[in-house]
């Protein structure tokens, strides 16, 4: 994901939850190109001092554990096309085959001011990931949070989002 440009060097996170109140996530320090296990740490949901060193995300990754049984993995990510193309629609309508199989339409939310984002968007990306009818919600101007019981499933679903929105953008230029 790295190498597609989902994740740069220091922005985007990817956790597993290791049981009911612990997950292992990024550090704030790590370089997905080569993600090594020194770059990796395990929080127990109630914060203690590993908080310092874990990904600015991890809030967030723990809010969706909690909130969205099904979640045993967690992304935050930046694919190109897909965060400029949610910056100019409301909407994104997949035009290619494997986009309509996926999810033919995602709404994008509006994060609003981005003033204060970092206290609000736990709640805000939680919520809108227990209403959204896929495992994932493109937030305009910031990224894609997914979630996933397989990895491998939320990577191609990723993948195949980021393929329409480039499809997208180069029909419309």
């Amino acid at each position: 994901m790295f190498r597609k440009e989902f994740f740069t060097i220091y922005h985007g996170s990817l956790s597993a939850k290791s049981d009911g109140s612990r997950f292992i996530i990024n550090t704030k320090e790590a370089i997905f190109d080569h993600l090594s296990t020194d770059q990796l740490i395990e929080l127990y949901f109630r914060k203690d001092y590993r908080w310092n060193d874990a990904s600015t995300d991890a809030a967030i990754h723990q809010h969706i554990y909690e909130t969205v049984s099904d979640a045993k993995f967690v992304t935050f990510s930046m694919p190109p096309y897909t965060t400029a193309y949610a910056m100019a629609h409301n909407v994104i309508e997949a035009q290619d085959y494997f986009g309509h199989q996926l999810f033919s339409s995602i709404e994008v939310h509006d994060p609003g001011s981005f003033d204060r984002w970092d206290q609000r968007a736990a709640t805000e990306i939680g919520h809108a990931l227990t209403h959204a009818p896929h495992e994932f919600v493109v937030v305009r101007g910031i990224g894609i949070y997914a979630y996933n019981r397989d990895l491998h499933e939320m990577a191609k679903q990723l993948a195949v989002l980021e393929q329409s929105c480039r499809l997208l953008m180069l029909k419309t230029s």
